[in-house]
C-alpha cells in the first residue's frame, strides 16, 4: 500500500496522481478550492473524505481547514491545506510508521482530528464559567459581544461536529473490500466521542442562554433600580417645585409676599411637606 502525503501547493502532483488512480475531477476541485464541509463520497474504486481541523487563535477566533483522503484498495492519498497546521506533526508522525494499512492510518487521522476538539471545548467551558461570574456581578455591555461571538462559535462547531460524526457513522456502514471490518469497533468509538462531543456543545449552548437571559435581567435590574432613585428624588423635590412655582406668580396680593418672615414660612411649608411625603413613602415601604 502506499501513502502519498501532499501539501496544499502541491495541486500538480495531485492531478498527476488523479490520472494515475483515475480520481474524479469534481473531487480534484474540491481539494484545490477547500472550505468544503466534511463529508464522505464513494466513488467506484475509492472513498473521498474530507475531514475539518480545528484551529483556535490566541485571540479566540475559531477556525477550520480541510484536509482532504482519497482511501482505495491500494493506495492512500490525503492532501493538507491551509488551517492544517496543528494536523501536520500528526500525519508526518504516521507516515515515519513502517507496515501501517491505509485503513489504520484513516482511522488515527480521524480520532486525532476528534481528539483536537477537547481542549477547544474545554477552552470555552472555562470561558462559559467566566462569563457566568461577570454576567451577575459585572454585567458590561462588552460582556454581551462575548456570549454572542460564543454563540456563532458553537453554531459553526455544532455543524462540523455533526457532519464529521455522520461521516464516521458512513464509514462503520461502508462494506468496501478496503476497510477492515476489524476496524468497526474503533470507528464506532470515535462516532461516540463525536456524539459527546455534540451534546457537550448543546450544553454550553443553553449555559450560554441562561447567562444571555441573566445579563438582560441584571441590565433591567439596574435600570429599574437608576428610576427608582430618580423617581424618589423627583418625588421629593415636588414639593418645593409647587411651592416655589406659586409665590412666583406676579401678583401683588400674594400671600405672605411682604410678611417680614415670608422665606422663612415658605421654607418651613416646603420641608413639612417633603417629610410629610417621606413618611407616607416609607409607611407604604415603597423605599
Amino acid at each position: 500500500m502506499v501513502w502519498h502525503a501532499l501539501h496544499e501547493g502541491e495541486g500538480d502532483k495531485l492531478r498527476e496522481l488523479a490520472a494515475q488512480y483515475h480520481l474524479h475531477p469534481l473531487h480534484i476541485e474540491d481539494c484545490e478550492h477547500g472550505g468544503q464541509n466534511a463529508k464522505l463520497e464513494e466513488n467506484d474504486n475509492y472513498l473521498f473524505i474530507v475531514l475539518k481541523p480545528i484551529n483556535l487563535d490566541e485571540d479566540g477566533t475559531l477556525g477550520f481547514g480541510d484536509f482532504d483522503v482519497f482511501l482505495g484498495k491500494d493506495y492512500l492519498i490525503t492532501y493538507e491545506e491551509t488551517g492544517c497546521r496543528k494536523l501536520s506533526p500528526l500525519v508526518e508522525r504516521y507516515h515515519s510508521i513502517p507496515n501501517l494499512a491505509n485503513d489504520q492510518i484513516l482511522h488515527r487521522i480521524l480520532d486525532g482530528i476528534v481528539d483536537s476538539y477537547i481542549p477547544v471545548l474545554d477552552n470555552f467551558g472555562e470561558e462559559i464559567d467566566a462569563i457566568e461570574d461577570q454576567v451577575l456581578s459585572c454585567p458590561e455591555p462588552d460582556l454581551l459581544q462575548r456570549i454572542f461571538t460564543l454563540k456563532r462559535a458553537f453554531i459553526n462547531l455544532r455543524r462540523v461536529l455533526t457532519q464529521t460524526r455522520d461521516v464516521a457513522g458512513h464509514v462503520m456502514r461502508s462494506e468496501r473490500e478496503y476497510i477492515n471490518p476489524k476496524l468497526m469497533p474503533y470507528f464506532r468509538d470515535v462516532y461516540d466521542h463525536l456524539s459527546r462531543h455534540i451534546e457537550t456543545v448543546e450544553m454550553s449552548r443553553d449555559l450560554l442562554s441562561g447567562a444571555l437571559d441573566i445579563y438582560l435581567s441584571s441590565v433591567a435590574n439596574r435600570t429599574n433600580e437608576t428610576m427608582k432613585v430618580l423617581t424618589l428624588l423627583s418625588t421629593f423635590a415636588l414639593p418645593s417645585v409647587a411651592l416655589t412655582s406659586f409665590f412666583g406668580m406676579n401678583f401683588e396680593n400674594m400671600p405672605l409676599l411682604h410678611h417680614p418672615h415670608g422665606m422663612l414660612l415658605a421654607t418651613i411649608i416646603s420641608f413639612t411637606i417633603t417629610g410629610v411625603l417621606v413618611t407616607i413613602l416609607k409607611w407604604r415601604k415603597w423605599i
